[in-house]
């Protein structure tokens, strides 16, 4: 898995003062649990975490601080403002390399299913996986081959499975599943409309016939 390097200041004081001083020069008062110093109080620039929030991919972080620390995390917690979406604080874990970690990790589509072939809709209930394992072992994302899938058919997590990683979702769970398209139920629907008035003509011309 991609890591991003964000530099960091460690705070020396985390008042409600200096906390608002930092989000009116445009820093982002952060939190790192799980390390040796139990917690860390740090702060970065807001910009620094735009490609760690703002996107559908998954990143670990290395954070460098101000006195030569560094250290592999997790994003845990993020708050934002109601109004304007500014962060407002962060939250991070601390993790070593033999540590396993749990994340969320996107699922990608490959190929197309024989069920959108024959004019079906592939449906997604799960974007998103929550997987464990070494942060070494974790993939950018998770690619599910949905080409067998035929209408009525689903795919499940069991499918993906991998030996780098543990799934954190009962084996019942469905990732996709193509369902019919409305718009064939109704031209189905047409066509035995069609039918019957066309079965209905034929009766009346043999009626007429007869007569």
């Amino acid at each position: 898995m991609k890591s991003i390097e964000i530099k960091g200041s460690k705070r020396e004081s985390v008042g409600k003062k200096s906390t608002k001083a930092l989000r009116n020069a445009g820093e982002v008062p952060c939190v790192l649990y799980g390390g040796e110093d139990s917690v860390i109080h740090f702060h970065a620039p807001a910009a620094a975490f735009k490609n760690l929030i703002y996107t559908s991919d998954v990143h670990t972080v290395k954070l460098v601080m101000n006195d030569g620390v560094k250290v592999n995390a997790v994003l845990q917690d993020i708050q934002f403002h109601p109004v304007t979406d500014e962060i407002l604080h962060m939250d991070f874990y601390q993790f070593s390399d033999e540590q396993e970690i749990t994340m969320e990790i996107p699922v990608h589509s490959e190929g197309v299913p024989k069920g959108v072939k024959n004019g079906g809709v592939l449906r997604f209930n799960l974007r998103r996986m929550t997987v464990r394992g070494l942060a070494s072992n974790l993939p950018d994302y998770i690619l599910a081959d949905v080409t067998p899938l035929k209408i009525g058919k689903k795919l499940y997590v069991t499918s993906v499975a991998s030996e780098d990683y543990n799934i954190l979702h009962p084996d019942n769970t469905v990732i996709c599943q193509v369902r019919t398209s409305r718009n064939l139920v109704t031209t189905e629907d047409e066509d035995d409309e069609d039918d019957e008035t066309e079965e209905g003509a034929e009766e009346a011309t043999e009626e007429k016939t007869e007569e």
